[in-house]
């Protein structure tokens, strides 16, 4: 089993940031891909980011469109955490935040069927 825990949500106004973080139980960590998704009220879930297992120098990362140039996600495998660093929120940014982990996928995924195991969420409302 593995616990994945969101944190780092909370209200913000639209131009400012946010970072949030996932804490990952077990010591297996680096070897999950790891994604981020969201969900606002009445649509489906859908992909934000995700970023490969971190084997050696190189990692791989892949964003949404509608995020990308606004959005980091970055991992710390000594910490088993993985983080989003949010900049230039708009209001459509408006969502629950979840994180997940990935056990089978070769590099990353932006198929939320390939992700194994899902934290709680995290709120994120960003006023205009």
């Amino acid at each position: 089993q593995v616990q994945l825990v969101e944190s780092g949500g909370g209200l913000v106004q639209a131009g400012g940031s946010l970072r949030l973080s996932c804490a990952a139980s077990g010591r297996t960590f680096s070897s999950y891909v790891m994604g981020w998704f969201r969900q606002a009220p009445g649509k489906e879930r859908e992909f934000v980011a995700t970023i490969s297992r971190s084997g050696g120098s190189l990692v791989y990362v892949d964003y949404a469109g509608s995020v990308k140039g606004r959005f980091t996600i970055s991992r710390d495998n000594a910490k088993n955490t993985v983080y989003l660093q949010m900049n230039s929120l708009k209001p459509e940014d408006t969502a629950v935040y979840y994180c997940a982990a990935d056990m089978r996928s070769a590099r990353t995924s932006s198929w939320p069927g390939s992700y194994d195991y899902w934290g709680q969420g995290t709120q994120v409302t960003v006023s205009s």
